[in-house]
């Protein structure tokens, strides 16, 4: 059997030796990688294992959000180049396992058949104390289970969205962000063979400041991609833009306090695993100095108590007033299409299809909705 993984990444020398190390041990045969113009040593790296004929590297540095097209120009290569029986689209602070710990991929894999065509592989977050720098899989051991309701509450709209695992095929389209693709699928794995993902999305301040602005940058140089104003990039790229990022990242990443009554509640949940896997893995790693490098959590600078507490606190208020003006936006929206209906409405009545002049007691009513939502929108 054949395993092929994808891989698009920008950036993030932080954790690639990590990513790369853990797959290629879980029984991925190739990793073909597009190295979206990094300018922080995550080129080198992929080289390093592309040298070893572990990585097939493409560079691609235009830098406009275009991760659907090369996705699916990889994932098709995976099977016309490579004759990959399953594929992998993964991102490099995403890490695929098989939920039975006795199993590694290629064990799951291979039981998993493949008239499936395609199944979907849950994600989960892992978070834990923030800090200036590093990785963060020495700190970030807690699996994020709070409710999405107590999620939006720390600016965070919901959990991720599985990711799709699929099988080979010449004519596979990827969407964008790696959860869907056109193969059909015939159902999940039994129980047992099922897979998931372990995500680090906020490993520290200046790895999601880096994201967030290389992110946010790439989507207002593509005009023709418009994600909603619930996508959690943009929503970041605007905090930064504001003034407002490093709040918001700390407020999202839980206090030793807040994991000890979430450890209770179940809203953390312990996940050492990857951890202790990947610091077993240094010695028998194709290349255990990029794999040390990565695991080396001694220049993390972990973020002050004194500090998060506070910053909770202010970003909390970010959070209310965000929430404000989302409201207010819904109402301006709501009060516009409510002016659509009432013309349609009176020229329903007058018995034509010429909109004609509203009526003085229509035309207050419309202009106080829309009035007060302006109000609100801005702050007033």
């Amino acid at each position: 059997m054949r395993i092929v993984a994808t891989l698009m990444i920008r950036d993030e020398v932080d954790i690639v030796a990590a990513m790369l190390e853990h797959h290629l041990s879980q029984g991925v045969d190739l990793i073909i990688a597009t190295d979206n113009g990094s300018v922080d040593g995550t080129t080198e790296v992929l080289e390093a294992y592309a040298e070893l004929g572990l990585v097939e590297l493409h560079h691609d540095p235009v830098h406009r959000k275009q991760q659907h097209s090369v996705v699916t120009g990889m994932a098709q290569r995976a099977f016309t180049e490579h004759g990959a029986d399953w594929v992998l689209n993964l991102d490099a602070d995403e890490f695929c396992i098989a939920r039975d710990r006795a199993l590694t991929l290629r064990d799951a894999l291979e039981k998993i058949p493949l008239e499936l065509g395609a199944f979907t592989a849950e994600v989960t977050n892992l978070v834990g104390a923030p800090a200036e720098r590093g990785s963060g899989i020495d700190r970030l051991v807690w699996r994020d289970r709070r409710p999405e309701d107590v999620l939006r509450g720390v600016g965070v709209f919901a959990h991720p969205t599985p990711n799709a695992v699929h099988r080979g095929d010449a004519e596979v389209v990827v969407a964008q962000g790696n959860h869907f693709v056109t193969i059909t699928s015939n159902g999940q794995p039994d129980p047992g063979l099922e897979l998931e993902v372990l995500h680090l999305p906020w490993r520290s301040w200046e790895q999601t400041e880096l994201k967030v602005v290389n992110a946010g940058r790439a989507y207002e140089s593509n005009p023709d991609l418009r994600p909603s104003r619930n996508h959690h990039g943009m929503a970041d790229y605007r905090r930064y833009k504001g003034g407002r990022l490093r709040y918001h990242y700390l407020l999202r990443l839980p206090t030793q306090e807040q994991i000890e009554q979430g450890v209770q509640s179940g809203a953390f949940v312990a996940e050492t695993g990857l951890r202790d896997s990947l610091h077993l893995l240094v010695e028998t790693a194709h290349r255990p100095d990029l794999l040390r490098a990565s695991l080396d959590a001694s220049h993390d600078d972990v973020v002050p108590d004194d500090e998060h507490a506070r910053a909770l606190e202010v970003a909390s208020m970010f959070i209310a007033l965000e929430a404000e003006r989302a409201e207010a936006q819904t109402e301006t929206i709501e009060a516009n299409a409510a002016i659509v209906r009432l013309r349609k409405q009176l020229a329903a009545a007058q018995g034509t299809a010429k909109k004609r002049p509203l009526t003085k007691r229509v035309r207050s009513k419309a202009g106080r909705i829309a009035r007060s939502a302006r109000r609100r929108l801005s702050g007033g």
